[in-house]
């Protein structure tokens, strides 16, 4: 049987998941973001918490692991980073895999955001938990690595097949929008794109998830080695234009 995703919303603008197998009964949370909301969720599925997948340390994805660890006595598995702030059990790097049932999840180092932050491609599922790397439109704010590093993660995701479908941990899209028409305008794919998530948004629809394929086109973090987005941001090399990219939106 494939595995089911419940996503659901939960602090402002954090989605959670739960990702669940219904032939072995098992259920990971992907981040715990609001424990109580974690437990709330999974009780309504009828569902037995059994593992948490952590992608980094930052509260608003691993501040819930010791609540729902002592209400369900779960397994945390994560990058070494998470263990620094919050409870840990496995350690989890470039290469690991994790496991849920028979299902196999493959871990991408895709840090940048923070120093270990990992993703988890499920290529059996075609689909992909990417926390704060990468985002609809966007990607996330560079707190801790260097331009290179997450110009290098984010080509690893990019590698991924165009079918592959993202999990983000956040509904940041509309904002992520604006300023990719300013990095990259008369991309007609960005327009149609753009026009969508207006109208998913006013009809108060989600915009995650979201397939890589469209990212490819659309994505201005994704185009830095696109020789018209080097030409309009500058940079020889595909980080320096993402690092021009990544100092405009922080200050759009």
């Amino acid at each position: 049987m494939t595995l089911e995703i419940h996503q659901f919303p939960c602090l402002s603008d954090n989605y959670g998941y739960l990702l669940h197998d219904p032939d072995s009964g098992q259920t990971t949370c992907i981040d715990t973001p609001d424990a109580d909301e974690y437990l709330r969720q999974a009780k309504l599925k009828g569902w037995t918490i059994t593992a948490i997948w952590n992608t980094h340390w930052h509260p608003d994805h691993a501040g819930g692991n010791a609540a729902i660890k002592d209400a369900t006595g779960c397994t945390i598995h994560g990058p070494a980073e998470v263990g620094e702030h919050f409870p840990l059990d496995h350690v989890l790097a470039n290469g690991d895999r994790a496991q849920l049932g028979s299902h196999t999840a493959q871990v991408i180092d895709v840090s940048g955001h923070t120093m270990g932050h990992i993703a988890y491609h499920l290529p059996d599922s075609t689909l992909a938990f990417v926390g704060d790397s990468l985002f609809a439109l966007g990607c996330g704010r560079m707190f801790e690595g260097t331009a290179p590093q997450f110009w290098d993660s984010l080509t690893r995701l990019k590698s991924l097949p165009a079918d592959t479908t993202l999990y983000c941990a956040h509904e940041y899209t509309k904002a992520n929008a604006a300023f990719a028409l300013h990095a990259d305008p008369g991309n007609d794919a960005l327009m149609d794109y753009v026009q969508e998530i207006e109208t998913k948004r006013a009809a108060g629809e989600w915009t995650v998830p979201f397939p890589l394929g469209r990212e490819l086109a659309t994505n201005p973090f994704l185009r830095a080695d696109d020789p018209d987005m080097q030409a309009r941001w500058g940079g020889e090399l595909p980080h320096e234009t993402f690092a021009a990219l990544r100092a405009a939106k922080d200050s759009f």
